[in-house]
């Protein structure tokens, strides 16, 4: 079977096309920024529907000029992933081959859009978030991984190979390159983005990635979040001794590296004292605390429906924490080995342990803040008069008030644990060795990045574009944010 070639039948047409349209947009938008420094100050009208008037003047036709190239680009993008579905295998090349693997995550993305634009009038920020273009680059790059990532790990798709299979004659070959005849019949032809040093294929093995991604990096920064939200609110809103101590401890962990702490918690001798099961133990508790508070602050006046909605959402989160928390490998057992359905490896639960350690006191330091701020406003002072509970003013009148910097900071901290995955990824710490996710892959392909650069590239663009999605969403939500 012959090599393929990156873009094959599209190499004279749609790609240089889409290439121009793009390079003239990067233009207009640098453009666009550099006359925004330069151009007085403009204060939008408002529409009826709650959308902004288009600005006037010259940055106003570059602006729309932008947009129309956008849209341009967009529907050049459509073109290849349409053409390409309908060619057959091997001309549509490297690029059409991969676009063919991602077609569900494609009608997910299609669907998710059509369905949010029609109805955003009705999905209060997130449905704003579609009038900004920004916010929506940022939700389409999010979006694609995390399809990705579901199509890859629930449903076994888009992959072409095993990532941890081994195939002879494919060591370091370059993209496109045909699966020697007789080997792995079953699997795909060809190895899209080659092979990597131990032969195993480089599109798979970033594919996969982005599970091992989108399991911790967003679960971890829940988990975080709760933690410090669960204690920032009653430090900012009571202050005092507990305020201090708490504010202390915070700093604690802040002043210490946090690439020394993962060391130490990822040592052999630091494992085998179970102490990263510990940790877990007491930040994993957290969840349970904030759920359980937060029901009973609404609904403690009506006995049987509070009792009813404890039951429902603790019994089954108290099941899942004893079985998250029990590892028979460790000093920490607490349910019967036979009925632990939860098991998660000791690299996984060190990293995601740290993340949610590191990440919490910076959280908190946030939820402080606003706290601080929010409980001078009237509405707090109402629900005080009222005789609201301490927890239900926190809860539900001081959290709700809070959402729009705490969505920002969310979206942002994702994209910093991302980051942090891939770092320690790359520094070999805490996953298993043959990992595919994307901080290993890179570190990998970068021992022989001078003699072979394909190896290390697909998974570094892989963290480049949802970090950049990430920020882009976090922009776009700050910036509707703003205009409620």
């Amino acid at each position: 079977m012959e090599e393929l070639s990156w873009t094959g039948s599209f190499g004279s047409t749609l790609i240089p096309a889409i290439t121009i349209a793009s390079a003239v947009f990067l233009a207009g938008v640098i453009l666009q920024l550099v006359m925004g420094f330069f151009a007085p100050e403009v204060k939008l009208q408002a529409n009826t529907d709650g959308t902004l008037q288009s600005r006037g003047g010259l940055l106003g036709q570059l602006e729309k000029i932008n947009g129309q190239v956008f849209t341009l680009i967009v529907l050049l993008g459509a073109a290849i992933i349409v053409v390409s579905w309908f060619m057959p295998y091997g001309k549509a090349g490297i690029l059409g081959e991969i676009i063919k693997r991602f077609l569900p995550v494609w009608i997910a993305l299609i669907v998710t859009f059509a369905l949010s634009i029609t109805f955003k009038r009705k999905l209060g920020l997130y449905g704003k978030l579609f009038d900004s273009t920004i916010g929506m680059i940022g939700f389409a790059l999010v979006m694609f991984w995390v399809f990705t990532s579901i199509f890859v790990g629930v449903f076994d798709l888009i992959a072409t190979h095993d990532p941890l299979q081994q195939i002879s004659g494919i060591k370091n070959k370059t993209p496109g390159f045909p699966v020697p005849d007789g080997q792995d019949a079953d699997f795909y032809p060809h190895y899209l983005l080659g092979g990597d040093n131990l032969a195993r294929d480089i599109f798979s093995r970033v594919v996969h990635g982005s599970v091992i991604v989108m399991l911790i990096a967003p679960l971890a920064t829940v988990f975080a979040f709760m933690v410090g939200i669960t204690l920032g609110l009653p430090a900012g809103y009571h202050g005092g001794k507990l305020d201090t101590f708490l504010s202390f401890v915070a700093n604690l962990i802040l002043a210490f590296p946090v690439i020394l702490l993962f060391y130490l918690l990822v040592t052999p001798e630091i494992v085998a004292t179970g102490l990263p099961n510990f940790m877990g133990a007491f930040l994993f508790i957290f969840p349970l605390i904030f759920c359980g508070v937060l029901i009973n602050s609404r609904y403690k006046t009506q006995g049987s429906k509070n009792t009813l909605y404890l039951a429902i959402v603790l019994v089954p989160l108290v099941l899942i924490y004893l079985m998250v928390i029990s590892d028979t490998a460790s000093p920490l057992v607490v349910w019967p080995p036979a009925l632990d359905f939860i098991a998660i490896p000791s690299g996984i639960l060190v990293v995601f342990v740290s993340v949610v350690f590191v990440n919490s006191p910076t959280v908190f330091r946030i939820v402080r803040g606003l706290a601080l701020d929010i409980k001078t406003r009237d509405y707090v002072a109402a629900a005080q008069t009222r005789g609201e509970g301490t927890w239900y003013i926190m809860l539900w009148e001081i959290l709700p008030n809070a959402r729009g910097p705490l969505i920002v900071d969310f979206c942002l901290r994702i994209g910093y644990t991302t980051i942090l995955l891939g770092t320690l990824g790359f520094f070999g710490l805490g996953l298993p060795p043959e990992s595919p996710d994307w901080g290993s892959t890179i570190n990998e392909g970068r021992k022989l990045l001078l003699i072979y650069a394909h190896p290390a590239l697909p998974p570094a663009i892989a963290l480049l574009s949802l970090v950049l999605g990430l920020n882009l969403l976090a922009d776009g939500l700050r910036e509707e944010s703003l205009k409620d």
